[in-house]
């Protein structure tokens, strides 16, 4: 493990003004989204649609400065030969990969999940190594509700993260460690600031225990928001005041930054609250985005598999590449929001 070019690439990946954007959808997950828009999910036009983002020059070269790719995505290239991994390389941005084999259910606890993907780990870093990654993600997926988390849960999901992330720094990758709370339950602020504060604790010792380099990796955690069905939603102000908090709480200064999971929030939202933690200040990590669904929502409802549509398209991300550039920056407003894209 070279410690000083881990940290470099960490550093690159949040950027002053830039972020992350998670190109990273399962074929079954991109399948929801292509079916909202009436487009097939084929490999064509997966690859069509990735390629039309990676192809957006003002977003990727100034707003963008990693891309989490997944399996098929990395080993493809664009319509005209280039592999996708050069079409992100050549805007300066670095390519990035998934490894984890997603959630499946926890023995012994009933709605829970741990995420699988340790088995041939070092040999598929290896591989995705020599075709271009330079850090990966790997999500653990924590959830809210009637005696849920369980220690068992939390404890098995942060041993994966830190297993996961050893094994990456070991091969030249930096790792984003992802535990993330889900705001789909009716619990309040108070609850997921709790549960966050726990899941922190827990992963940040598994780390330490695993000898894993805290200069050298990236967190990418929720932010404390109510959950969706919670009959209070707090405000912006709110929000950043707890995500802060917590993280100060939790989070060594040792990590070069932190990248936000959008988690179901709207583009909007995900945005506001990233400008309202910035606006804060005075935070000894950089702190950006690494968002899928709020950078990509736009751009997909625009281009709808048509090819007359890939300008459109491209106008959508970059707009939102640029929204979330200004937020990472605490330079947001309701006013940049507004200009058309």
């Amino acid at each position: 493990m070279n410690l000083n070019e881990l940290n470099a690439i960490a550093k690159k990946m949040v950027a002053p003004g830039k972020g992350l954007l998670a190109a990273d959808e399962s074929t079954g997950t991109i399948k929801k989204r292509f079916d909202a828009i009436g487009v097939q999910n084929t490999e064509d036009n997966r690859r069509d649609y990735r390629e039309m983002m990676f192809r957006t020059g003002t977003a990727m070269k100034e707003h963008i400065s990693g891309v989490i790719l997944y399996h098929e995505t990395i080993r493809q290239n664009a319509k005209d030969g280039t592999p996708l991994v050069k079409l992100i390389e050549a805007a300066g941005s670095v390519p990035g990969i998934k490894v984890d084999a997603g959630a499946k259910p926890l023995a012994g606890n009933p709605g829970e999940v741990i995420t699988e993907g340790l088995d041939g780990l070092r040999e598929r870093f290896q591989e995705y190594h020599k075709l271009g990654a330079r850090f990966a993600k790997w999500r653990a997926v924590i959830d809210i509700g009637a005696g849920m988390p369980s220690y068992n849960c939390i404890n098995a999901n942060a041993h994966a993260l830190a297993r996961y992330a050893a094994l990456a720094q070991e091969n030249g990758i930096v790792p984003i460690v992802e535990p993330e709370v889900l705001m789909d339950g009716d619990h309040d602020i108070a609850r997921c600031e709790h549960v966050t504060t726990w899941v922190l604790k827990e992963v940040f010792q598994q780390l330490f225990f695993a000898g894993v380099a805290l200069e050298g990796m990236i967190l990418k955690p929720n932010m404390i928001v109510p959950g969706k069905k919670c009959a209070k939603q707090n405000s912006r102000e709110d929000v950043a005041r707890a995500t802060v908090k917590v993280l100060k709480d939790c989070v060594p200064s040792a990590v070069p930054g932190i990248a936000f999971l959008s988690g179901g929030q709207s583009d909007q939202e995900a945005t506001a609250h990233l400008d309202a933690i910035n606006k804060i200040g005075n935070l000894p990590w950089a702190v950006t985005f690494s968002y899928g669904r709020a950078l990509q929502a736009a751009p997909q409802a625009a281009w709808s598999g048509k090819t007359e549509n890939v300008g459109k398209g491209q106008a959508a991300f970059a707009h939102r590449a640029l929204m979330n550039s200004l937020a990472a920056l605490g330079k947001w407003s309701k006013t940049d929001e507004s200009k058309a894209a």
